[in-house]
């Protein structure tokens, strides 16, 4: 006899909420209030997760749940890229997660499209050496590199997942951008060989997705110089003089040549973020009639965009009390916390130049896989992202078709057999804080398996 639908419902949840009682470890991690906070109506968890005991290294994570009347809900692991920068810094502060830290750098506005409204967020500072993460063994900070990195947040997840069972039956899926477009296929690939002939694995992973991210370092390289070109952003001469040096290098480790020619592009390039071409500088925004000029010629941008969010977060996570909160610097090191660090950055290790072997056996594998991409990026442009796709030589599916949001293009998209690409017009590198409504958009097709919409209006 079938289950009827909502006492299936009434059953899961009820056996969510038996599963929640877990173990002291994952209460002590439970934030009461952050310093600032407005009034919310979903539980929050932090603190640390030992990764290797030796070395003394020890992962730092912020899960921001859904409420709890929608669990049981999928899990998403969010890891941003660098390598070397911060997952709260990024993902939790000034993109997907529940705050935006106002300008004071000591009070929160709750997101309107917070991420965790349609799945549970776990933002996850990785390797050790990043935001909040540690390691005891110093030499750790200039010997990180993929390989490492994926092992210690392999291991993290399977001492969290003991730390928080109710979440071992869940869907999983991991998800990032920019150089995470490494860490998060490496991981999916480690997560997908370990359940390999597990009956019941500890984690039920589904698939990942990448934005902007990090894929192949020819195909990058190249769609990076002509997007520049397109854009007028750089002279012929430096187009050529950069397809001359560069294709055949690696985008963490250039050689000097492919160093000098992209110092050759920087100066024609003049003061402007890179991550988001058409948008201001945070010290072009330091009046208030500046901004306002700067509103009216772009009205896309109206409510949607302080280019001085990284500037807060700085401020408010030194905060001891913030700290204190989020179970963070636990012993009182008297250090300052930053978005990126350089030392971690600067002596990065293995960097294979390709992750399309890892989207081939992933693919092959059925998990569900998107890639999307802001078009105003000029970091990992979207030129970048088709460049690599098309270099997998997928079978089209669904033909390139704009999709919408209130019937207005939000961006264009093709479903390939076994991946789906999305673009999301005029948002930058970081897309769910240019477009904070079209990228949630995005995230619930995602979850749901669902194309974008092609047209009418999205709620």
């Amino acid at each position: 006899m079938a289950v009827a639908p909502v006492l299936l419902a009434v059953l899961l949840a009820s056996a969510w909420r038996a599963a929640a009682v877990s173990s002291s470890a994952a209460a002590d991690d439970r934030i009461e209030r952050l310093p600032g906070q407005p009034a919310v109506d979903f539980p929050m968890y932090s603190g640390y997760v030992t990764v290797d005991e030796l070395a003394g290294r020890a992962l730092f994570y912020w899960l921001q749940e859904v409420p709890p009347e929608a669990q049981p809900a999928p899990l998403v692991l969010w890891l941003n890229g660098g390598p070397g920068c911060s997952s709260v810094a990024y993902g939790a502060s000034e993109e997907l997660g529940a705050f935006r830290i106002r300008p004071d750098g000591a009070t929160l506005f709750l997101n309107k499209f917070r991420w965790n409204r349609a799945a549970n967020i776990l933002f996850l500072d990785s390797p050790a050496g990043v935001g909040f993460s540690y390691t005891n063994t110093s030499s750790d900070l200039y010997t990180s590199g993929d390989n490492r990195t994926a092992h210690d947040s392999y291991a993290f997840l399977v001492k969290w997942f003991e730390r928080f069972p109710q979440y071992k039956h869940q869907d999983f899926y991991i998800a990032g951008e920019s150089y995470a477009g490494h860490y998060v296929p490496q991981l999916s690939q480690l997560v997908y060989r370990n359940n390999i002939g597990i009956a019941k694995p500890i984690v039920n992973f589904k698939g990942f997705m990448v934005g902007n991210a990090v894929t192949n370092d020819h195909t990058d390289y190249a769609g990076m110089f002509e997007s520049w070109w397109n854009h007028g952003l750089i002279s012929d001469a430096t187009y050529q003089l950069l397809r001359a040096t560069c294709l055949d290098d690696s985008i963490i480790h250039p050689s000097p040549a492919c160093n000098a020619a992209q110092d050759v592009a920087a100066t024609e390039q003049g003061d402007i973020d890179m991550y988001s071409i058409y948008t201001p500088l945070c010290n072009q925004t330091s009046s208030s009639a500046a901004a306002a000029a700067t509103k009216r010629r772009r009205p896309w941008m109206r409510g949607s965009y302080d280019p001085c969010t990284e500037s807060h977060s700085t401020v408010y996570y030194n905060r001891p009390e913030v700290q204190r909160a989020l179970h963070a610097n636990v012993t009182g090191i008297n250090y300052t916390w930053v978005t990126c660090s350089d030392t971690l950055n600067d002596h990065w290790g293995d960097s294979p130049r390709s992750m399309l072997p890892i989207y081939q056996e992933l693919i092959a594998a059925g998990l569900r896989i998107w890639v999307f991409s802001g078009d105003t990026d000029a970091v990992i442009p979207l030129t970048s992202t088709r460049y690599s796709i098309d270099a997998l030589g997928l079978p089209t599916t669904t033909s390139w078709y704009p999709w919408y949001d209130n019937k207005q293009v939000g961006g264009w998209s093709q479903v390939y057999k076994g991946l789906t690409l999305v673009t999301i017009r005029g948002a930058g590198h970081e897309v769910p804080l240019h477009r904070p409504r079209q990228g949630f958009i995005l995230f619930q097709h995602f979850l749901q398996g669902k194309a974008m919409p092609k047209n009418g209006t999205t709620s």
